[in-house]
């Protein structure tokens, strides 16, 4: 069988040493206490952490739930997995295709910061719909594909209105793009991201017999420090979201 590969496997201990040690990252701070309301996680919920990476929040559903599943496709990653979190099952395996998962074994399955970094979504929905019970829901956090587009969006000012606005250049365009994980360092490491719209994400869910439930967009909690331009864009973050959040039930 042919390995499969990630770009994320090169990075896997840079990774794991960030979300380990950085207390005011935005996963432990915007997406962990928002993520955890939407779950609303029971002692007998069947949770599948789909595109894991080394576990945060697995770990975090593990302390809510009877039964906690995490899945990637990097070996690296998984590892990582393992070694914070021996007692959680964790599997080598993609997001396409979960080979130990037995058909409607789980109750719900999220994918966090991760379905922006898959080639085959359709796929995906589809598998993710095998392993899920009737009923069953699927929670997917992604960097809002609206407003941050690779290389396609950024922030910009008008001096003379004293607002920082979001500038986006192409949004219906699907693409792929290629990043640099430490940008200004030489031979700086690369992952992949594949911006898409909403609407190719509505007709991919819809497709694999996927219905939204709830759409919530979570904004930054970064603030500025003191200086022209913090007011504006303090106010710029509150109005811009960073996240999207769909629930989305079979």
């Amino acid at each position: 069988m042919q390995k499969q590969t990630t770009s994320w496997g090169s990075v896997a201990g840079w990774y794991n040493d960030y979300l380990e040690t950085t207390e005011d990252s935005y996963q432990r701070k915007v997406i962990l206490p928002n993520l955890l309301r939407v779950l609303d996680l029971k002692k007998d919920t069947r949770v599948l952490d789909i595109a894991c990476g080394q576990g945060f929040f697995t770990r975090e559903y593990a302390k809510s739930c009877a039964v906690v599943v995490g899945a990637d496709i990097s070996k690296e990653l998984i590892e990582q997995a393992h070694a914070l979190s021996p007692e959680i099952p964790f599997h080598v395996d993609p997001a396409h295709k979960l080979a130990f998962a037995k058909d409607k074994s789980f109750d719900a399955a999220t994918i966090v910061l991760a379905i922006q970094n898959i080639e085959n979504i359709d796929a995906v929905f589809a598998e993710a719909k095998r392993v899920l019970v009737p009923g069953g829901r699927l929670v997917l956090v992604m960097m809002h594909p609206a407003f941050r587009i690779p290389q396609r969006s950024a922030w910009g000012w008008d001096d003379e209105q004293r607002v920082q606005y979001r500038r986006v250049d192409s949004y219906l365009s699907a693409g792929k793009t290629e990043l640099l994980v430490h940008p200004g360092k030489a031979n700086s490491e690369t992952t992949i991201s594949y911006h898409r719209s909403l609407q190719d994400f509505f007709k991919s869910l819809s497709k694999n017999g996927f219905a939204v439930s709830k759409l919530e967009e979570w904004i930054s909690h970064k603030k500025s420090g003191v200086g022209p331009r913090q007011k504006a864009e303090d106010m710029a973050r509150k109005e811009i979201p960073l996240f999207l959040m769909l629930e989305v039930c079979i």
